[in-house]
């Protein structure tokens, strides 16, 4: 597990713009099957890609879409390991991949964006692809 004191900034990268955070099972297991309406999950990595691709991508989709989720909520790879595991179970078939970003709707998965989908990508990328998904599901 990584120390929170390194974790404590790529976190706030989310929470500070309003993703509530998850650290059990119990909790994203309550939010996915007690909330209808549409869900944004990002599985939060340490890693380059999250930094410099997933978390700016994602707020610059929000900062400039119209159409958002209802909810946003994050989980920490490498952190939170019993609320990963769960929200792994609900992005089943994808294999685990982290970052990720995960769109539910009445807790049911109807987009997944993969690690490989964000690798190499700049962030102003995933933006545009997560603002058609948003205009799409939201």
């Amino acid at each position: 597990m990584y120390p929170e004191e390194l974790v404590t900034p790529m976190r706030a990268d989310l929470t500070e713009v309003g993703f509530q955070e998850f650290k059990t099972a119990e909790e994203v297991d309550n939010h996915l099957k007690n909330h209808q309406g549409t869900t944004l999950m990002v599985i939060n990595s340490v890693c380059g890609c999250a930094a410099g691709a997933a978390r700016p991508g994602i707020k610059m989709a929000l900062a400039e879409s119209e159409k958002k989720p209802d909810h946003l909520t994050t989980v920490f790879a490498g952190v939170d390991l019993e609320a990963v595991a769960k929200a792994r179970e609900y992005t089943l078939p994808y294999p685990p991949s982290s970052p990720s970003i995960a769109l539910f709707k009445d807790g049911e998965l109807v987009h997944f964006v993969e690690r490989h989908h964000i690798e190499g990508r700049p962030a102003a990328m995933i933006a545009h692809h997560l603002e058609d998904v948003f205009e799409e599901y939201c």
